[in-house]
């Protein structure tokens, strides 16, 4: 068996997670994508006649169309057409094809060769007068719509013009990427551009949904409990892809095979490296600060390589050597993640800190506004209940723990923590729950994520 073949053996996965086929399962909504679906279930529904979507090279647009036919119910006949690049009669035919009106092997024989465009154009709108009695509804999805010939966008204005009194015959979406609008808005094209009653531009993912985006493709592919990605390892994920689901998918995917390679169950920054270089994508850009974080890589995968082999949060204090070291390097390393239980063991010579480190008011890192769940929690009194998931020198590395947690459905926030002798911490809180027995529920799931066995309830 091939070894790129072998990770979803290792990791548990029933298929690949990051495959760049547009399986409409894998649909992750973004706010972008959520309010773009939303938009096409109501344009079809009202049947407002054309729709535009419009959107970057792999932000999404295929998978898109493919969930809202998913969806659609039996009264609503669908054609989608992903060849661009036909003739007005053949666009035609393989409309006629997808309604069902005929088949594959008639067309392959040859039997409407002969058939002129206006008898086809007939053809079709006496299937489409024949749905209004039967409260049915046709809809005509068009993806990579840039690559069609004038001529053939003339055809499809046309075919909007296939209506009653009352509504239009056909739904016709046009799915492309950004210079369509600037196509539809040539003079030749006016009149169609005049059509359009919805137009909507897919945007690539947020640093946060990017996060969440690869937990939600991890959960559905079965192996989200087994493998996860550092919170630092998201944010270069983000950092080479610019938030492109396709890219992120491809990088993903090389970053998982160099984790099994090293035998480990916790994709770090050095696999995604490893990943980006393979697939020729830029650097990030490198400050003073990223180049020091770099100096310290490899002290800090061996930390994070010792809690993947079961050694967990007390990887930092295993000896008093090794946490002088840990405390030493603590503002350096890149990954400084720190499991709820993971400073219990301190060196005679500093210390001991408690394994919970106190709660102080809750406040916002840099740069970040107070969502509504965060207001929650700072304003909940005695009986609130929150989980303890772990705490971070970073707030970035805390606020992508939090946005993993939250794209797989936990309320979650970010306080501070001063912790003697080690300084400010960011903690990362599941919650808030009021119910001990939800909260307790709660705290059995988080601890089966991998390498947060130990988060725990803390009431306020």
């Amino acid at each position: 068996m091939r070894e790129d073949a072998m990770y979803e053996d290792y990791y548990g996965f029933t298929e690949k997670p990051f495959s760049l086929t547009p399986d409409p399962k894998y649909l992750f909504k973004s706010a972008s994508h959520a309010n773009a679906f939303e938009l096409l279930q109501y344009a079809v529904r009202r049947r407002e006649g054309f729709v535009v979507i419009t959107g970057d090279i792999g932000t999404g647009k295929t998978t898109l169309c493919r969930a809202i036919l998913e969806q659609l119910d039996r009264k609503t006949f669908t054609a989608l057409v992903l060849n661009p690049f036909l003739s007005e009669e053949d666009l035609l035919r393989l409309i006629l094809q997808d309604f069902g009106v005929v088949s594959r092997e008639e067309i392959r024989r040859g039997h409407l060769a002969k058939v002129s465009k206006q008898e086809l154009i007939e053809t079709l709108n006496e299937f489409l007068l024949s749905l209004q009695p039967l409260g049915a509804g046709a809809l005509l999805i068009i993806d990579e719509a840039q690559n069609l010939p004038l001529q053939v966008l003339e055809q499809i204005r046309i075919l909007s013009n296939l209506e009653t009194d009352k509504e239009k015959l056909l739904q016709i979406v046009l799915v492309g990427q950004p210079n369509l609008r600037g196509l539809l808005r040539s003079l030749e094209l006016r009149q169609l551009d005049q059509r359009v009653s919805i137009k909507y531009e897919l945007m690539p993912l947020t640093q946060e949904e990017s996060g969440a985006y690869v937990m939600h493709r991890l959960a559905i592919a079965g192996g989200g409990a087994v493998v996860s990605f550092a919170p630092n390892a998201l944010a270069r994920i983000h950092k080479y892809t610019g938030g492109i689901p396709r890219l992120i998918n491809l990088i993903c995917d090389r970053a998982l095979l160099a984790a099994y390679s090293a035998r480990t169950n916790r994709v770090l920054p050095a696999h995604v490296d490893h990943a980006a270089e393979c697939l020729d994508l830029e650097a990030p850009r490198k400050g003073v600060s990223s180049w020091v974080r770099q100096r310290f890589a490899s002290f800090a995968s061996g930390v994070a390589v010792a809690a993947m082999l079961g050694l967990g949060g007390a990887s930092l204090g295993q000896s008093g050597a090794a946490a002088e070291a840990s405390g030493r390097n603590a503002d350096t390393r890149t990954a400084t993640a720190l499991p709820v239980a993971a400073v219990a063991a301190a060196p005679a010579s500093h210390p001991t800190i408690a394994p919970v480190p106190p709660r102080i008011a809750p406040s916002q890192p840099e740069g970040t506004v107070p969502n509504k769940v965060e207001t929650a929690v700072a304003t909940k009194g005695e009986g609130a209940y929150n989980v303890l998931v772990a705490s971070f020198r970073m707030a970035s590395e805390a606020d992508s723990l939090a946005a993993q947690l939250r794209g797989l459905g936990y309320r979650t926030s970010v306080t501070r923590a001063e912790v003697p002798s080690r300084g400010l911490w960011h903690q990362v809180l599941a919650g808030p729950f009021t119910d001990l027995g939800a909260a307790r529920q709660g705290e059995a799931r988080l601890r089966q994520l991998p390498g947060y066995a130990d988060a725990h309830l803390i009431q306020h």
